[in-house]
């Protein structure tokens, strides 16, 4: 079925928050320090890892790196577009109607809570190629196995975050269910290394949210997101050159 995957995937965001506020009552507040630190840490290694994936290459014996260039270039114009458009604050802006709408005036990080988990499970790796794929073939099978990742992921943000978590479900539903029909219409357009920059690009951005998590707030990496259509905007100029 066309964008099961996703409807999977939003399926178990909304299940993990929902057991991560009910476990919140019960989390005292040095534990959840500690969860969202570990939370960080493991962040952070998704995303070097991932970059490190894409980067490094063996030829002729020798270690090499490819996409240096590219990627710094994705970051560079990728987050001036985003600074003039002012992604973050509108990121913002969207979690402070949602806590106004349902109810949750009293509750000081659930804007944080929306926005951070929003962040963690849209712009992996797993979300785009998992939403190719299922585009591409109708296959969901990366999107179920994020799906289970997710729900370990936001029980865990929900626990120390609150409802807030909860609602990042809205913006991954339609994240995804866009690159699902984008790659559906556009078909072949959709080559390995299109999806392999993408991805690289996404994963130096779940680092800098790793950061963020374990650190406190350092990257506006909202503001970050336009670099991840730096390298279709490549790929579309290099096939007309």
């Amino acid at each position: 079925m066309f964008g099961l995957g996703t409807i999977i995937n939003t399926a178990a965001v909304v299940a993990g928050g929902l057991i991560g506020v009910t476990l919140k009552r019960g989390i005292p507040k040095k534990c959840s320090d500690a969860l969202m630190q570990t939370c960080g840490v493991a962040t952070i290694f998704i995303g070097v890892s991932g970059v490190l994936q894409k980067m490094l290459v063996i030829s002729e014996d020798r270690l090499e790196t490819q996409g240096t260039m590219l990627l710094i270039l994705s970051l560079v114009i990728g987050g001036l577009i985003g600074s003039l458009i002012d992604i973050e604050s509108r990121l913002d802006l969207l979690g402070k109607f949602l806590k106004k709408k349902f109810g949750s005036d009293g509750d000081n990080l659930f804007v944080e809570g929306f926005v951070t988990c929003t962040l963690v499970i849209c712009i992996g790796a797993m979300a785009i190629i998992g939403s190719i794929q299922d585009g591409l073939t109708g296959d969901h099978s990366v999107l179920t196995a994020k799906a289970v990742l997710d729900f370990i992921i936001v029980t865990v943000f929900a626990s120390t975050l609150g409802k807030g978590v909860i609602f990042s479900a809205l913006p991954l539903f339609f994240y995804q269910g866009a690159i699902t029909c984008i790659a559906a219409v556009s078909g072949d357009f959709m080559s390995v290394s299109l999806t392999d920059d993408i991805t690289l690009v996404g994963s130096a951005l779940i680092f800098c949210v790793g950061v963020n998590i374990g650190t406190g707030k350092k990257f506006a990496v909202g503001n970050m997101l336009p670099a991840l259509l730096i390298p279709i905007i490549y790929h579309v100029g290099s096939s007309f050159l």
